[in-house]
């Protein structure tokens, strides 16, 4: 007989403990979680999805080590500082390669509130190909208005690598890891699950065209520049309409993500 499965580390109920804006970003946190495992983009228990915590003690929120993204609720995340201290009553452990990616952005960037890392099939692909994400599609040049690389240097698990990451991202908000996956910041969560989206859809959509055996067309380079600046230009920021309709269909799904 295989043993029983472990069960999930209890989390204290901890809203009553927080501010009213800490809960909210773990609600928003919690669901972006949801969404990432909703949209096959997880990897079983790796890779994670971090968010500043208001106020001066430089502190963030990641994902239990061990818990499936479809599993994360807003009291099971947990608060940790620049150094990797758990600092929210827990059991929980995080993972270090995670802090490792996650620290370094969040103590070099204070306009980002949000960093989400995945390692779908898709971006793993795009990484590794010699000449990164083509123009190859509209949502391809307007992840390209915004994208940076970061050469693959071993598992994060070398604090050391945090200046190189943060210096390769610089201020843009969109980063390939290569041989690795994808990254994206937002000021917020919904800024941040958006800008991942235009990237994992630019990703699929080149390893598609790829696979077609065909030749590329590929727009010329001045209407690229049109579409970069047509992006860098907007002034309407459409991801909070966009998070409002994800998070109906979580609740409509199973609005658990919220306790």
């Amino acid at each position: 007989m295989p043993p029983p499965a472990t069960s999930l580390k209890a989390v204290p109920d901890i809203r009553a403990t927080v501010s009213a804006e800490e809960w909210q970003i773990r609600v928003d946190l919690a669901a972006a979680y949801r969404l990432v495992a909703h949209y096959g983009w997880d990897d079983l228990i790796f890779t994670h999805i971090s968010a500043r915590v208001p106020g001066p003690q430089e502190h963030f929120l990641i994902n239990p080590y061990g818990w499936m993204f479809h599993e994360i609720t807003a009291s099971s995340l947990v608060k940790v500082d620049l150094e990797g201290n758990i600092v929210s009553p827990t059991d929980n452990i995080i993972n270090p390669a995670g802090f490792t990616i996650h620290s370094a952005v969040h103590a070099a960037r204070h306009d980002v509130g949000c960093v989400l890392h995945l390692h779908t099939g898709d971006g793993i692909a795009v990484s590794a190909m010699a000449e990164g994400l083509l123009p190859l599609s509209q949502t391809a040049m307007v992840a390209l208005s915004n994208l940076s690389y970061h050469e693959f240097e071993g598992i994060a698990l070398n604090l050391d690598e945090r200046e190189r990451l943060v210096a390769d991202l610089g201020m843009n908000n969109l980063m390939i890891l290569r041989n690795h996956g994808t990254l994206a910041c937002g000021k917020t969560v919904a800024q941040a699950f958006l800008n991942i989206h235009v990237l994992e859809r630019a990703c699929q959509a080149q390893v598609r065209a790829l696979a077609g055996g065909r030749p590329m067309h590929t727009p010329p380079a001045h209407v690229q520049e049109v579409v970069k600046a047509q992006v860098r230009g907007m002034k309407i920021d459409v991801s909070g309409l966009a998070w409002a309709g994800l998070l109906r269909l979580l609740d409509a799904k199973d609005p658990g993500y919220r306790l």
